[in-house]
């Protein structure tokens, strides 16, 4: 589960780019609306439906952080509800599977990161809920869908540490130790996010012979 736990600081860096970049996604509608409303009109809803969003996806994170997963969970809901046209929806909803999972609800958390990657408007949140997925999947024992999943997501350099991992431990966990150790060097040559514990597991691995 630690694991899981460690891509806040990818959560945290997507969030900082949606912030910068987030509204591009949805200028299709801002075109379209300028259309009936005055531009200065449509402005003053856009501002005033991020702050909303905003501050739900605020509380979201205090809830998250208290490990209410009911709370976080509706919170998410009334994002994806009410707010679709920012990009809040898939955040909130990224974050209400960590908290599913932690606790204990692997399959709630497993079908919220399913959705996510239909829904999600961006490829780096794409790929981190996919990054997810594998995990638990491979916590679970879920062997092949794990290494379905890492197939299908595995094709950006930015993530590629961490999936690299993930295969070490696919491997690992199906008792190919060489094809362990070649991925655990790969994960941490490629800037895996948990460089010592994938050291820990790669000197762990049985001497080969």
């Amino acid at each position: 589960m630690s694991e899981y736990e460690t891509d806040d600081e990818k959560v945290e860096s997507i969030k900082k780019w949606w912030k910068e970049n987030g509204m591009s996604v949805v200028g299709g509608v801002a075109i379209g609306l300028a259309v009936v409303f005055s531009w200065s009109t449509w402005t003053d809803y856009r501002n005033g439906v991020g702050a909303q969003a905003s501050a739900v996806f605020e509380q979201l994170m205090v809830s998250a952080a208290a490990g209410e997963a009911q709370s976080t969970a509706k919170q998410a809901q009334l994002l994806d509800h009410d707010y679709a046209s920012t990009p809040y929806p898939a955040l909130g909803a990224l974050v209400a599977t960590q908290v599913l999972y932690q606790s204990g609800d692997a399959t709630g958390a497993m079908a919220a990161l399913k959705r996510l990657l239909v829904k999600a408007p961006d490829p780096a949140l794409t790929r981190l809920a996919g990054l997810r997925l594998a995990r638990i999947q491979l916590a679970l024992s879920q062997l092949d869908a794990a290494a379905a999943t890492v197939a299908a997501h595995d094709d950006s350099a930015a993530f590629a540490g961490d999936f690299a991992a993930v295969r070490g431990d696919l491997a690992a966990a199906r008792g190919d130790t060489a094809a362990a150790r070649v991925a655990y060097e790969k994960a941490i040559a490629a800037g895996t996010g948990l460089p010592q514990l994938i050291r820990l597991k790669l000197d762990n691995l049985p001497t080969a012979g």
